[in-house]
């Protein structure tokens, strides 16, 4: 099996890469990642639409979420619309992370036609990757080491793809957020077997580009207390990364815990207005630190996460009631607010002129 990267090597690597900049993507027309790719419904004009608005942010960067049961559907067919993706985006100089698997929301995917929105529900039609019933039976685990095998090889020396996320926020689910030491030791034992599998697998392809999965809950300031979910994406990522929807103060903080374990940073999910979490609060921060940040959304849609998450009743006082909790543009173009978008493209500006002048 090939080894983790060393700190060095991914130091090396990451002295070679842009500050990155760039938002999760899904479509506005698609519910969820099933909608997204299966053929029905893979607009890919539409999609080439929302990455020029992406582009015209400055943005070089997308964090797009795959699924199993579309390799299980049609392996072929998913790789081909993958590779039409990653040529559009990369057309307006916007490469890609690819994230394999997912445990938030929906337990028990299907393929077909998606439901409708709910609603007023943030993400109401998200399916996790796997499925819990694939997740719990040992049977179904050859079928994801191809998926995972699969994919990585085909993309494995593709400079349009920068990195591999194995798996997004596996700890997460149904009350996990909470922090209860029996659901997060349950959801462990499940979970961190085919995690580590998964990296392995990924890692077998030897792909040119590092792999990571972002922490999220709970306190990193000292090795001890990170939970054995979080203990096994660290030990097994080439660069690390995390999630934070904060505000600037501890998005810092988070950033200085991460540092001590000696390896590039990426913010793979930020920004939650009414939070405390924006792009002129948090982007300063991320580029004095160089750490990458790719904030959640970029054109409101079907996934409705211009809406607050299940739950979340906090609101800032000074944040309008109408403020939009993620994505920047509504479905014509037009930004949420003008103002926002105009520091974002001044300050990606900036940035790549100083990268220009260094060069």
């Amino acid at each position: 099996m090939t080894e983790r990267w060393t700190q060095a090597r991914a130091h090396a690597w990451y002295a070679t890469q842009p500050w990155f900049v760039g938002c999760n993507f899904t479509p506005s027309y698609a519910i969820n990642q099933l909608e997204m790719w299966q053929p029905e419904t893979f607009y890919l004009e539409a999609m080439e639409r929302e990455l020029a608005l992406a582009a015209s942010l400055g943005m070089n960067a997308a964090r797009v979420y795959l699924h199993d049961l579309l390799w299980k559907q049609d392996a072929p067919g998913f790789l081909d619309r993958i590779d039409q993706f990653l040529s559009v985006a990369y057309r307006f100089n916007i490469r890609t992370m690819l994230v394999l698997f997912d445990s938030c929301w929906h337990p028990e995917p299907a393929l077909g036609p998606q439901p409708q929105p709910k609603a007023g529900v943030h993400n109401s039609g998200w399916v996790q990757s796997p499925g819990v019933p694939a997740l719990e039976n040992p049977a179904e685990h050859p079928r994801l080491r191809t998926y995972v095998e699969g994919v990585v090889k085909r993309f494995a020396e593709d400079d349009r793809v920068f990195a591999w996320d194995i798996w997004n926020e596996p700890d997460n689910g149904p009350e996990v957020a909470l922090c209860d030491p029996a659901t997060l030791k349950a959801k462990a034992d499940l979970v961190v077997p085919l995690l580590v599998e998964a990296f392995d697998w990924a890692r077998g392809q030897k792909p040119s580009q590092p792999l990571t999965s972002g922490i999220w809950l709970g306190d990193w300031s000292e090795p001890e207390r990170l939970t054995d979910i979080q203990r096994a994406q660290t030990d097994n990522s080439d660069l690390v990364s995390f999630h934070n929807y904060g505000t600037a103060e501890e998005f810092e903080t988070r950033v200085k815990w991460l540092q001590a374990m000696g390896r590039p940073i990426i913010c793979t999910e930020f920004m939650a207005r009414p939070a405390g979490s924006t792009f002129q609060d948090i982007l300063p921060k991320a580029r004095e630190h160089r750490v990458g940040a790719i904030c959640w959304g970029l054109v409101r849609g079907k996934t409705q996460t211009h809406l607050p998450w299940d739950k979340w009743d906090g609101h800032l006082p000074h944040v309008p009631q109408d403020t939009w909790f993620h994505d920047v543009f509504d479905e014509m173009g037009a930004p949420h607010d003008p103002e926002e978008v105009d520091f974002l493209r001044l300050l990606t500006a900036i940035d790549d002129a100083d990268r220009a002048l260094a060069a």
